[in-house]
């Protein structure tokens, strides 16, 4: 069993999204175990030197100029972020009384329902609670994104079809 990076994200962020605290995998070639909570730690069966590894978002990745070992199994244990820690900051000279939208998930942000539909909402239009402003495409579901608050849309911060994060701010509402 192969798993490239973009399968990797895609079990993680299916993972960050479930009450799912540890999960392994293992094929005749790696084993791959992920615990949320936990630093990033590799290991070698082997008794030798580890393979070194960095932090790079939620994945631990190999340092420039390493590799992978096929045999003896490495272990990776992969670090992921509580959701309560994930505070957004709004930047200077952004009212605080407007409210964001953000990402409840990884994914590809679209505006509308379809490529040839009109978008869901604009900047300057007013929204109700509940009211569908995008949909946020993860592992091939699409996922609408409703307003929490009644306001007007101030700015919409992520272009259609872009790549989001998780807890990324996607839209500022102020509202009413």
């Amino acid at each position: 069993m192969a798993l490239d990076i973009n399968q990797l994200r895609d079990l993680l962020a299916a993972i960050a999204q479930t009450d799912i605290t540890e999960l392994t995998l293992k094929s005749d070639d790696f084993e791959l175990t992920v615990r949320k909570g936990v630093s990033i730690t590799p290991t070698s069966d082997s008794g030798g030197a580890s393979t070194p590894y960095q932090a790079a978002g939620s994945v631990g990745v190999p340092i420039s100029g390493s590799t992978i070992p096929t045999a003896p199994t490495p272990v990776l244990e992969v670090a992921s972020t509580p959701a309560a820690t994930v505070q957004s900051v709004p930047p200077p000279g952004v009212d605080q009384k407007w409210e964001e939208i953000n990402s409840p998930m990884v994914g590809t942000f679209y505006r509308a329902p379809a490529p040839d539909e009109d978008p869901f909402v604009e900047v300057g239009e007013r929204i109700s609670a509940g009211q569908t402003v995008c949909i946020i495409e993860a592992m091939k579901l699409m996922n609408e994104i409703e307003a929490e608050v009644s306001g007007q849309v101030m700015e919409i911060l992520v272009k259609n079809g872009e790549p989001i994060e998780y807890g990324q701010a996607l839209m500022r509402i102020k509202p009413d």
